[in-house]
């Protein structure tokens, strides 16, 4: 059954046309990407499905009574409500319900009138029943789930209104995820989200009960997750009935066919031409000139006329044309850790680590959200000092750090500006490097503070291509560049003669471009010589092999106090099939008392599982 039509629809923004023509269908528990370069208007799109914005022509139809789930914007709340809180919000109408159970609980076990008690206890198994078909004993242990996967932990007990921005997209995700919408829209959902955050959420959405579509440039998330792509391009949808990785594949070879075509087409329009050409020629020469041939010369124009002609496909789009070259190499020993730590308000991130690196290797650091990657890289760049520990860089190292936060904190500046501040040129020179980053006319006067995310690493990126670097510094690079321009950043660092360490939970990057890896887990530093999937391979044989670290313990204390949650539950409602079976009222009393010990022994277990 089709969830979600699309007919014909137009969007058009202070005059410039975002797409028209648009037509489409979404069918139930479909797991849709939606692909595209930046620009292309895949966020219009969503908003259009979303309904948070109507199309200017055309229609959009949605299945009667679908529940649309999209994360638009930051909900806000007051100052005091708590993360978990907002968490519960996804359950608004069952904690009603379990509200009016107490209610009834209360009034069943003050109640003398036996004719009134009768209709309470009906009206209370009506209740219950439509609770436990609801979800309504699983709320706890489906926000511990959500809780768990995206690694939210630490967050649950503060203000929400406290949080960072992406500290705030992550729980606004979790909270979506927990009101299981029919058609669950996300733009992005992994940009804030660490390695095992994102493996979890694939493997989610994989077993999502609903219909999903994903805007995503994560390649390998795509591949894991999707069934369906859908291709926005230069103001039109193709529709691709497979992964990503299957999506290229058949887009390349449908681009050549489209090609061979258009050039046939070409041929034939170019020698109708000719003989058209040819014929008014002939028919001029001859005295009188000949009515036949101009008619026949005639004919051939209209059948020319009246010929669809096909667009030229685009097989090469405009890409940023880089390549960073190295400056003079460093010494062997590019950098060494030893025996470093680092705390944080007395909390230990890491302890008496050990790291070296040397000339040429690619190195990745990952780790979960909150376990020190960022203030290692801060340690390396000399921004902040060890506790404990040495950081040594070695000879004639000469670093360029790429941030995903790069120029947050530029106010006024334009972009050939902050470009012409880091490398010195004439404007001239300036604007046709700043060209090959795709920054064409006009575009060189905007506000760096107006930029996209993916525009700001651009014109880092110029920048950087400028310098005398030999040791590249890379936090979460692939962040807010489409595919292509993710492709292009890759090409340029394969050819890069120097060293190169990054922090990224971009799987296919990783798996491309690094065979040293660095895990942070566990306040200790694993070093795996191998790509990510091989590092995720050996981390788990020495997780299993040990047994013994903390983290595996944590994790078997939890799936403890989880199976004790479930034994609780089903003894709660079963109790409450005794109370509702039961007319004699000292037996109801003695079932309402051990019922509510259980339940304050739940709710005990509950908060253990929040700690």
């Amino acid at each position: 059954m089709i969830v979600c039509s699309v007919n014909n629809i137009a969007k058009m923004y202070g005059g410039s046309s975002i797409f028209e023509h648009i037509t489409m269908e979404i069918k139930e528990k479909e797991c849709v990407g939606l692909v595209g370069p930046n620009g292309s208007g895949k966020t219009t799109l969503i908003r259009l499905l979303a309904g948070v914005e109507t199309p200017d022509t055309g229609q959009i139809h949605w299945k009667k009574g679908a529940k649309i789930g999209y994360l638009e914007q930051i909900p806000q709340y007051e100052e005091k409500i708590t993360v978990k809180e907002v968490l519960k919000t996804a359950f608004h109408s069952l904690l009603q319900m379990e509200e009016k159970m107490k209610k009834l609980e209360n009034n069943m076990s003050i109640e003398k009138n036996a004719d009134k008690l009768e209709k309470l206890i009906i009206e209370y198994g009506q209740l219950q029943d439509q609770f436990s078909l609801s979800g309504g004993y699983e709320i706890e242990s489906r926000i511990e789930g959500i809780v768990r996967g995206l690694n939210i932990y630490s967050l649950l007990q503060l203000p929400f209104a406290r949080l960072s921005g992406g500290e705030k997209t992550k729980v606004g995700l979790g909270l979506l995820l927990l009101q299981k919408p029919d058609l669950l829209l996300l733009d992005e959902p992994t940009n804030h989200l660490d390695l095992m955050a994102v493996e979890w959420l694939g493997n989610f959405l994989k077993e999502y009960d609903g219909t999903v579509l994903i805007i995503s440039h994560d390649r390998y998330f795509l591949d894991e997750v999707v069934g369906k792509i859908i291709d926005m391009d230069n103001g039109e949808i193709t529709t691709y009935h497979t992964n990503f990785s299957g999506f290229v594949k058949e887009k390349e070879a449908r681009l050549l066919r489209e090609f061979q075509a258009y050039e046939e087409q070409q041929k034939k329009i170019k020698k109708m031409k000719e003989s058209i050409k040819r014929l008014r020629e002939w028919a001029n020469r001859a005295t009188p000139p000949n009515a036949d041939l101009h008619k026949r010369a005639r004919n051939m124009e209209r059948a020319l006329e009246r010929m669809e002609k096909l667009k030229r496909p685009i097989i090469e789009r405009k890409k940023m044309n880089l390549k960073i070259d190295g400056a003079d190499r460093s010494g062997n020993d590019v950098l060494t850790l030893q025996e470093v730590s680092k705390a944080f308000d007395e909390k230990q991130l890491f302890r008496d680590i050990d790291m070296h690196v040397t000339y040429g290797e690619r190195v990745a650091v990952i780790g979960e959200n909150g376990t020190g990657k960022t203030t290692l890289i801060k340690l390396v760049l000399q921004q902040l000092e060890p506790d404990k520990g040495e950081v040594k860089l070695g000879s004639n190292v000469k670093i360029g750090y790429l941030s995903q936060h790069t120029f947050f904190n530029t106010k006024d500046a334009t972009v050939i500006e902050t470009f012409r501040d880091e490398v010195k040129v004439t404007e001239g020179d300036a604007r046709h490097i700043l060209a090959r980053f795709m920054f064409y006319g006009y575009d060189v006067f905007k506000k760096v503070e107006q930029l996209s995310g993916g525009e700001r690493m651009r014109l880092r990126l110029a920048q950087m291509m400028y310098q005398d670097i030999n040791l590249l510094i890379l936090d979460e690079p692939t962040n807010h560049l489409d595919i292509e321009s993710r492709e292009v950043l890759e090409e340029a660092l394969e050819s890069f003669q120097g060293t190169i360490i990054a922090v990224s939970h971009d799987r296919y990057f990783l798996n491309k471009l690094f065979d040293e890896v660095y895990w942070i887990d566990e306040k200790q530093l694993y070093h795996f010589a191998g790509n990510y999937t091989w590092a995720k391979r050996k981390m788990a044989e020495r997780r299993e092999k040990e047994d013994v670290t903390p983290v595996v313990k944590e994790k078997k204390k939890s799936i403890n106090i989880e199976k004790k949650i479930r034994i609780l539950e089903e003894s709660i409602m079963e109790l409450d099939q005794q109370l509702l079976a039961s007319d004699d009222w000292n037996l109801i009393q003695q079932l309402s008392e051990e019922k509510e010990e259980k339940e304050k022994q739940w709710n005990q277990l509950c908060e253990q599982l929040d700690k």
